[in-house]
């Protein structure tokens, strides 16, 4: 019900305008004060969360609201395991807002790099696309496809709900930080972006060749961002 609800948000703020207003660059150029800015932001950016990344840690949410509700505990131990997952992701949208916003403080002061943005969406789609094909992407995907590793020791039934939910969501934040970098440059404005990387991420965690379509997702990324800077460079 939280994903509904998560993407009837998203397509209610598009369809009304509202998104754009919520995006980064709306909030940081002109905007309102910083202190507005920033939980405005990270109201929208958990809508994105729950929209998006909540999908591919069905499992691993099931597989522990399972064994909590074995050990006779399910209620507060799923509300602090997803309090763990929100907080872990709010950090690091908190994290890439201020980079950004540090960004923009550099762009406006470097007149040549302020007429070439374009620089900067490459360099985003290359880092996402290079992460893709990293030992540390695949090892946290391994994670998020096998959620039973959360449960499955020994010493399981004595980890509390936090740390389960902090060892899960910086798993996840592993295996996706840059496609959701990607998403947090596309904006909540951009509905195709949002169901475009779902998709992918939803797959990678979920599907048969999860690892082989994160390796192809890296190398088509790579693609993009050479087609951006061929644009630009090309005069077309």
């Amino acid at each position: 019900m939280a994903i509904t609800a998560g993407w009837l948000i998203a397509v209610i703020a598009q369809a009304t305008g509202r998104a754009a207003l919520l995006h980064h660059h709306a909030l940081i150029e002109g905007g309102p004060p910083l202190w507005v800015a920033v939980p405005l932001f990270l109201l929208s950016w958990q809508v994105m969360i729950v929209a998006m990344m909540l999908p591919t840690s069905v499992r691993s949410i099931a597989a522990f609201t399972l064994e909590t509700g074995v050990l006779g505990r399910p209620g507060r131990s799923l509300v602090t395991f997803l309090g763990a997952y929100a907080l872990v992701w709010a950090t690091f949208g908190l994290l890439a807002f201020m980079g950004d916003f540090l960004l923009h403080h550099v762009v406006d002061v470097t007149p040549w790099l302020a007429t070439r943005r374009w620089l900067i969406e490459a360099g985003v789609v290359t880092l996402a696309g290079a992460y893709q094909l990293t030992p540390l992407k695949r090892r946290s995907l391994e994670a998020c496809r096998n959620p039973a590793h959360l449960l499955s020791t020994t010493a399981a039934p004595h980890r509390g709900a936090l740390e389960l939910g902090l060892d899960h969501s910086l798993t996840c934040l592993g295996s996706s930080w840059a496609l959701m970098l990607l998403m947090f440059a596309g904006g909540f404005a951009n509905l195709l972006w949002m169901v475009a990387l779902t998709a992918v991420m939803l797959y990678e965690t979920t599907g048969t060749h999860g690892q082989r379509a994160a390796r192809g997702a890296g190398v088509l990324l790579l693609l993009l961002a050479a087609v951006v800077v061929f644009i630009p460079w090309a005069g077309v």
